[in-house]
């Protein structure tokens, strides 16, 4: 991906088409340096392919690190096309099984996306990561926890391919590959998750250590074919004070505006309850993996072979899958799309404007 400017980003289509004449032209030329450029370039594998028209699954841990709330939220206000929301590491008994599946549920009420489904999914146990105590009313009905039975539901509605916007640990997604893997081939995946060089060299990245099984099954279902190569957009690449959002930050300001729409309010109090009980900022991983999802110009992808290990730690490796990793972003100008999509003032005039 790739802009003229930082405030002028080339579209994904734009660069697509550049692509495509660059192979052409070196497949027209064989024996020509042009040609050497054009085989290497199809040995990466084709551009991917144009998935704008197709329905967006999120899997994600929401109710934890509020950058999962604050990607839901975006993503509701400005894709038509979002269609279902998964839960994963699903609250255990201490708290009450489904208890983010409820607060997603509310989250997309208040945006006025009652037609997107919620299905509560994985538990892994009791988990410490749930700061939305006391947001959700209590009238609020548990949701369904049919996860395999809400994919194919998305899937049975359209011919083509599904997105799946992961941002928790792949336990839902193994549990499709594992119960419907006739939906794999349709299932393009975008997860936030791994490392090459995580900062804790002695554990593997949050994600990936939460449910390490799922992670290998998910590339075992990539190394039998079963599954299109994945993207991956690492710790690297997102852990960064450039993207985080503070109680000072104006992101948060605008929310917390008396003005504000219910959402906004909801955003702001699960944000509270993180500062207090977590950390004093909170860094938008899952709001820039769907950013990568949606094929905007902010993060830039090698394909390299990758290797996971028994505890999650990835690592490149000529004996690994082949797969989609985060290089580097563009933090200032994912950070003004954002923004403006939480804008309780912004109106949305098409998708990825």
């Amino acid at each position: 991906m790739g802009e003229s400017r930082d405030d002028e980003p080339v579209s994904r289509e734009d660069i697509r088409a550049e692509w495509r004449a660059i192979v052409e032209s070196g497949e027209a030329l064989p024996g020509s340096g042009l040609a050497a450029l054009s085989a290497r370039m199809r040995a990466t594998g084709n551009w991917p392919e144009d998935l704008r028209s197709a329905p967006v699954i999120i899997d994600t841990d929401i109710g934890g690190d509020a950058d999962d709330a604050l990607a839901v939220a975006a993503a509701a206000r400005s894709l038509p096309r979002l269609a279902l929301v998964l839960t994963s590491d699903e609250t255990g008994p201490a708290v009450g099984y489904g208890a983010r599946a409820r607060f997603v549920r509310y989250l997309l009420d208040l945006t006025g996306r009652t037609d997107v489904a919620v299905a509560s999914g994985v538990s892994l146990g009791d988990t410490r990561y749930f700061c939305a105590d006391g947001l959700v009313p209590d009238e609020l009905p548990p949701q369904p926890a049919d996860v395999v039975g809400a994919v194919r539901a998305v899937c049975a509605a359209v011919p083509g391919p599904v997105q799946w916007v992961g941002m928790g640990p792949l336990s839902n997604l193994a549990l499709v590959l594992e119960a419907a893997p006739e939906l794999a081939s349709r299932l393009h995946v975008t997860q936030m998750g791994g490392a090459l060089n995580y900062r804790d060299p002695s554990r593997a990245e949050h994600n990936f250590r939460l449910d390490v099984p799922s992670v290998h099954r998910v590339f075992d279902a990539v190394h039998e074919g079963l599954l299109p190569t994945p993207y991956f957009v690492t710790s690297e690449v997102t852990f960064t004070s450039a993207i985080e959002i503070t109680a000072d930050h104006p992101v948060h300001r605008v929310l917390a505006a008396p003005d504000s729409p219910a959402w906004a309010a909801l955003l702001v109090a699960h944000m509270q309850q993180w500062f207090e009980r977590f950390h004093p900022g909170t860094i938008q991983h899952d709001a820039l993996t769907l950013s990568a999802a949606l094929q905007l110009p902010f993060v830039d992808f090698d394909k390299m072979p990758v290797a996971v290990d028994g505890i999650g730690r990835t690592t490149r490796s000529e004996a690994g899958v082949p797969v989609w990793l985060s290089l580097s972003a563009r933090y200032p100008a994912f950070m003004r799309w954002l923004s403006q999509r939480l804008d309780p003032g912004w109106k949305p005039a098409e998708e990825g404007a």
